[in-house]
């Protein structure tokens, strides 16, 4: 029997269903099994866009990992039968996005949109609910603790809201940071 070299096919990057939770794992078992059967040369970036979402808990600051895309990760690989049987056989992974569960590309457009949203996020931690003007709120941390207000502006790159409060009877505007208020039943 011949052997063949191997013509460098080109790199492009594609979308899988995973098992929605089971993300990461995924991605980590398939560089494990591409190191396994020397298959790293073919298997470029693997992706699972994620961010970091600051919750309030209890009066704790609790940070959680939350993925953009959950049940999806995104790869970029040279697409060869060998590469196909890896991928597809890895547990969690449940098929190629595309027609009928045939792997097609994704479009450079999409995926430099995807890149860029995740490279916007790149350690920045974000809270998990947001404020809008006119929300009534209530101070729970810093020099003004139970004091009531009314939101007048939301700094969201900043994660401050300028929220206006009665001091000695004088409506007081004061900067406050997110984890500062929370939302007035």
């Amino acid at each position: 029997m011949m052997a063949f070299a191997k013509v460098p096919a080109e790199m492009g990057w594609y979308s899988l269903r995973v098992i929605s939770g089971k993300e990461k794992k995924t991605k980590e078992t398939i560089l494990y099994e591409a190191e396994e059967q020397n298959l790293t040369d073919d298997i470029g970036e693997i992706l699972v866009p994620s961010e970091n979402v600051v919750e309030m808990r209890e009066g704790k600051k609790r940070v959680r990992n939350r993925v953009f895309f959950p049940g999806y990760v995104l790869i970029n690989l040279n697409l060869t039968k060998e590469v196909r049987y890896l991928v597809e056989n890895v547990p969690g992974v449940m098929s190629f996005v595309g027609p009928k569960g045939e792997p097609s590309p994704l479009r450079d457009a999409e995926v430099n949109r995807i890149l860029g949203a995740v490279e916007g996020k790149d350690d920045r931690e974000v809270l998990a609910r947001q404020f809008k003007v006119s929300d009534p709120v209530k101070v729970i941390d810093g020099p003004f603790l139970d004091f009531s207000g009314f939101i007048d502006e939301v700094n969201e790159d900043k994660q401050k809201v300028k929220v206006t409060v009665s001091i000695f009877g004088r409506p007081t505007p004061v900067e406050l940071d997110y984890l500062q208020i929370e939302l007035e039943k």
